[in-house]
């Protein structure tokens, strides 16, 4: 199937040269002179390689048919994340690559997968934009540091590393955003 540059939106995949690629980001640009273009920030679903390519919105592009099912998080297993397909109960091996945000993943989470309509393969998977997780090291806070927006580093069970308020403690449940590992609030 083809579509136009100018209907890109992120999670659509594309196929260029043979290998299918997946929009992480695009920007429709309006010069002042020329064409209007399409900025486009892809992600090779083999390799995880991120690609730019532009556009004019007019450009034929091939897309390709997917698919969205629901899979559950098991564990990892070298790079790789065993995922189990809720549906058919069957686990598959994931590459790190596919993973959007693997960092904030924690077992027995529920995920979307992109899966390719021709073949049944994943081309990736969507972690939940805002997680509840829970600190298993940070230094303390003193009292009466709440004032100012000073952040300290915090270790969170799934193993990252992410700047947090002064106030938050071990043991305590903080809400992530998965998108770019910043502290939401505190659950």
């Amino acid at each position: 199937m083809s579509m136009l540059a100018g209907d890109i939106k992120k999670n659509v995949c594309l196929r260029i040269d043979g290998r299918i690629y997946v929009v992480i980001d695009f920007l429709h640009v309006k010069p002042g002179k020329g064409n209007t273009v399409m900025r486009t920030k892809l992600r090779d679903v083999q390799d995880g390689r991120v690609l730019e390519r532009t556009w004019i919105v007019s450009a034929k592009l091939e897309d390709v048919q997917v698919d969205h099912r629901q899979f559950q998080y098991l564990y990892k297993e070298g790079n790789d994340f065993v995922m189990m397909n809720m549906e058919t109960f069957e686990q598959v091996n994931v590459p790190a690559s596919a993973v959007d945000g693997a960092d904030f993943l924690k077992e027995g989470e529920t995920v979307m997968a992109t899966i390719d309509a021709a073949n049944d393969t994943i081309l990736a998977i969507e972690i939940p934009v805002k997680i509840v997780l829970k600190v298993t090291y940070t230094e303390p806070g003193l009292k009466g540091d709440t004032a100012t927006n000073a952040t300290k580093p915090a270790t969170l069970e799934t193993g990252a590393e992410i700047r947090v308020p002064l106030f938050i403690n071990e043991g305590d449940l903080i809400e992530v955003d998965t998108r770019d590992g910043s502290y939401v609030t505190r659950k």
